[in-house]
């Protein structure tokens, strides 16, 4: 795997509409200084507005994060929100556990973890459905999960979904957990791992598995949302910390988020545009993601579900990588939900005029 690390570290201005690199926040210079947690304020003409920095990874799972994000900043009411562009889930979870951070997009199984560990942080809903493959070599022979034996296949994470799903193909095709030789890597590095034939397939969310089929180096096997029917990966993590002394900041967030899913799932193409800059990915590889087919991913019915989360932690707790049940009352706020959903204000004319790092 190092030298997968190493291929990428040299092809990496070739890759790099498929890269997760930090970047800097929009409009630096303009708000105040961040505090602990990320929060700070800015002075508009209507007085001193909030900020709250959310990180995320360039993954169409998180694509309602800087949707939000553009949202807030093409506004003048409520929190500006300021999509932060992380280096990778440990990072995420580190600064959430030193109270650096208050809100990010984790996998479930991480924010179960951190539950689990103590850490004070609530799952306030989701950010998509679906959006994640099973990947093959182009030239592969297999059919099926059972085809994979003795192949090496890559997982984001211990703690992902996908590694979740993976298992829980190879124990319902009969496989052992051995079987299969399953690696962690980086999203990024996956794809030229695959290219080399340095490994077999690779598990992972969206467009890193359409990267792949759209320069034929690699092809779909199983699909989340065929095998798995609401499939989830991540969700929005907010701190209590946050919860508790500011539940209006909370509250414009959540109504963002699924805001901005109900406009991304009626506005692909439009909404492939927005994020591309946030993503450092090319709006065509979006676009594909979001409309081949339009129901790769999904951006509604982002209340999770008790018995659907359930099913996630037993499904940790069954691999090891849980080690107790958290009563979901304490796993998860539903409370900043809306009852009604309205589709984020998108000024499209605005789109590719935000600043860039």
């Amino acid at each position: 795997m190092k030298q997968s690390q190493k291929n990428w570290a040299i092809l990496g201005a070739v890759f790099a509409v498929i890269a997760g690199l930090a970047y800097a926040n929009f409009h630096q210079g303009q708000r105040g200084l961040v505090n602990a947690n990320g929060v700070s304020s800015t002075a508009t003409p209507s007085g001193t507005r909030k900020v709250l920095t959310v990180a995320f990874v360039p993954v169409t799972c998180h694509l309602t994060c800087p949707v939000t994000d553009f949202a807030s900043k093409t506004s003048t009411t409520g929190t500006e929100f300021d999509a932060q562009l992380s280096t990778g889930f440990p990072a995420m979870v580190e600064a959430m556990k030193a109270n650096r951070l208050d809100a990010a997009f984790l996998t479930v199984p991480l924010a179960m973890q951190l539950r689990e560990q103590g850490v004070p942080v609530k799952i306030c809903c989701l950010g998509h459905r679906n959006g994640s493959a099973l990947m093959v070599r182009a030239d592969s022979t297999a059919k099926t999960v059972a085809d994979l034996k003795g192949k090496t296949i890559a997982i984001p994470s211990p703690f992902s979904d996908e590694n979740l799903l993976l298992r829980d193909l190879m124990q319902r095709q009969g496989l052992h957990p051995g079987d299969i030789n399953i690696v962690t890597m980086k999203p990024p590095d996956m794809p030229v791992a695959l290219a080399g034939k340095q490994i077999d397939g690779f598990i992972v969310a969206e467009p890193f598995c359409s990267a792949v089929e759209l320069n034929h180096t690699g092809r779909e096997l199983y699909s989340a949302k065929d095998v798995w029917p609401n499939y989830i990966s991540c969700a929005l993590v907010v701190s209590e910390s946050l919860i508790k002394k500011d539940p209006a900041v909370v509250r414009d967030l959540v109504r963002g988020i699924v805001g901005s899913g109900e406009w991304a799932e009626h506005n692909r193409e439009d909404a492939a545009k927005l994020v591309a800059p946030y993503f450092r990915q090319k709006p065509s590889l979006l676009n594909y993601v979001l409309t081949h087919p339009r129901d790769r991913v999904s951006y509604t019915d982002l209340t999770p579900g008790d018995a659907e989360m359930q099913h996630i932690e037993d499904l940790g707790i069954q691999l090891g990588i849980l080690h107790k049940h958290t009563p979901m009352s304490e796993l998860m706020d539903k409370s900043f939900i809306p009852a009604t959903v309205a589709p984020a204000k998108i000024d499209v004319s605005k789109i590719g005029t935000m600043p860039k790092a």
